[in-house]
């Protein structure tokens, strides 16, 4: 059995690299992906948890946080296969809330340097960043550029807020966590992936750190605490 944790990369990695061994995996899309049938019946050797595409909600927090912001930037990394999706749908959200976005794309360390260059020459007054394992492995990177540049960015984890970041918002990675290790005990003991149907995250996490709300010179609304 094999347990692909990190998100997309390693979920579609490993589909391809194995046809009959049994799959767990957290990952967004994972119908979209082509990694499940459907979400009900799974079909083959994967199932898992679905993380879902919180983007547009991200984008909403952002805009709501710093109202004076008219122009967003989102920050992407074009080597994700969901890249195209996390576009669509802040597009959508940042079009909702009448708000300018600005698309800013990085794969390596040089091109996030290069990004938030790129940032400030925009003008941009608030930053997204959507869930995807390279960030996550850059974080204290993209904390502190967004610090050294005043930048208000809301991020996926938890742990972006407790480095320095201003605001997180996503659901739970204890929780998928253990949810994968629940179905990864269940096919051990005989259970095939095709019969697990896809578990959707229930509990969500909402971190904001005062600290550099204030450094900011930002007022938290109670809509972002009515969006939990």
């Amino acid at each position: 059995m094999i347990a692909a944790l990190g998100g997309t990369p390693p979920a579609l990695a490993a589909k391809n690299a194995a046809t009959t061994i049994p799959i767990v995996f957290g990952a967004g899309d994972p119908v979209g992906l082509g990694l499940v049938a459907s979400l009900a019946r799974p079909g083959g050797n994967l199932t898992g948890v679905s993380s879902l595409e919180l983007t547009p909600k991200r984008v909403e927090m952002i805009s709501e946080l710093v109202p004076r912001a008219r122009v967003i930037a989102l920050l992407v990394n074009p080597s994700n296969a969901i890249d195209e999706l996390i576009i669509r749908n802040a597009q959508e959200a940042a079009r909702a809330k009448g708000v300018q976005l600005r698309i800013l794309k990085a794969s390596t360390e040089r091109e996030i340097d290069a990004a938030f260059a790129t940032l400030v020459q925009l003008q941009a007054g608030a930053l997204v960043l959507p869930s995807d394992p390279f960030f996550n492995s850059r974080l204290d990177q993209l904390v502190a550029l967004a610090s050294r540049n005043a930048v208000p960015a809301i991020y996926d984890w938890r742990e972006y807020a407790a480095a320095g970041g201003l605001i997180s918002y996503g659901p739970s990675r204890t929780g998928a966590w253990r949810q994968i290790g629940i179905y990864a005990g269940k096919i051990l003991k005989g259970a095939t992936p095709a019969d697990l149907p896809i578990e959707q995250p229930t509990k969500f996490e909402l971190v904001i750190n005062l600290n550099t709300t204030k450094a900011l010179g930002l007022t938290i609304p109670q809509s972002i605490f009515a969006r939990r």
